[in-house]
């Protein structure tokens, strides 16, 4: 596979990319017995003779590494100031690694460093969409609409934010605990995200990447990952996302929502009687004494059609219960 030079030169360990465009520039690489002085060349390390200062270079065994990175280290393998990075955690390993996505100087927490490129690109790129899970620690309390804000997406100065999944694992006052998960990689996505609720981040922990997670691994510490390990990360962007975290209980107004989905429609449906289906009950119209719901007792609805008398139906036929004896209105 045609690679560009300074990227062959990088991952056999010779020096940063940058560093690697002076050699290539200083006459100092040569492909095939040929001295390549462009930036932008290509060449096969597989297949074509690459060479350094006259030393053919083999191309690099990849290796894949967990590291629970503490605070203060950061990302990058090219610091001026001299900070602590995160290669200078991984014990024993010779190859040029570097960390698959970042995490600030203040979060803490799972890094994946490997020198696979190919495998860097699709657990970082947004289209796999890969499941990375934080435990985040802010300020004040987090009230069931601020989690339904981050659930939906937060509007953040470049877009709006995918779908999170979100946990509270506890309620203060002053303090409250979340478990979020997402699937993209916005530079300081969390923080941003609570802050523009006004829950500024106290303390931010990546737990997890897919199913990978830091259990038995102390902070600063590092392990290389087994192959069935690096088979499922090879694997993990092909995997289908999570279903949505569901809405939190107890809110009035997902209460009167679902109130509202609940009750009939006023407009009757086609084929019914209009007056009857759009008819609401009121109190008086439950009384038992109301047989047909029209809220007038069983006293007006004994009264004829002329609206006189208590002998007839409201037909204005006779009653069936009570029939007229006769000879007036003494018994026999």
């Amino acid at each position: 596979m045609l690679e560009r030079l300074q990227k062959i030169l990088a991952r056999a360990g010779v020096a940063s990319r940058r560093t690697c465009e002076g050699i290539i520039a200083a006459g100092r690489v040569s492909i095939d017995g040929q001295v390549v002085t462009e930036l932008g060349a290509k060449a096969d390390i597989g297949t074509q003779d690459v060479r350094l200062d006259g030393q053919r270079l083999r191309p690099a065994p990849l290796e894949y590494w967990i590291l629970n990175k503490p605070k203060g280290v950061v990302c990058t393998n090219d610091d001026p100031a001299g900070r602590t990075r995160p290669v200078d955690l991984i014990p024993g390993s010779r190859a040029r690694l570097f960390p698959v996505g970042r995490l600030d100087a203040n979060s803490q927490g799972l890094l994946l460093m490997t020198n696979d490129g190919a495998l860097a690109n699709r657990l970082t790129h947004p289209r796999y969409e890969v499941p990375k899970t934080y435990r985040a620690t802010v300020s004040g309390y987090v009230s069931n609409e601020d989690v339904r804000r981050l659930v939906r997406g937060v509007h953040l100065a470049e877009a709006k934010t995918q779908r999170a999944r979100v946990e509270v694992l506890k309620r203060g006052r002053s303090r409250s605990i979340l478990r979020i998960t997402i699937r993209e990689g916005r530079n300081r996505q969390i923080r941003r995200m609570l802050a523009r609720l006004k829950h500024p981040v106290r303390e931010l922990v990546r737990t997890r990447i897919g199913r990978l997670s830091l259990r038995g691994l102390g902070s600063g510490k590092a392990r290389r990952l087994k192959p069935d390990d690096v088979q499922y990360l090879r694997r993990l962007p092909d995997e289908p996302p999570p279903a949505p975290s569901p809405q939190p209980k107890g809110s009035g107004r997902s209460r009167k929502k679902a109130k509202r989905q609940a009750a009939p429609s006023k407009n009757p449906p086609a084929g019914t009687d209009a007056k009857r289906s759009g008819r609401r009950k009121t109190k008086r119209s439950t009384h038992r004494h109301d047989s047909d719901g029209t809220g007038k007792t069983r006293r007006n609805q004994r009264r004829g059609p002329s609206g006189g008398g208590r002998r007839g139906n409201r037909a204005g036929k006779p009653s069936a219960t009570r029939r007229r004896r006769p000879g007036g209105d003494s018994a026999q």
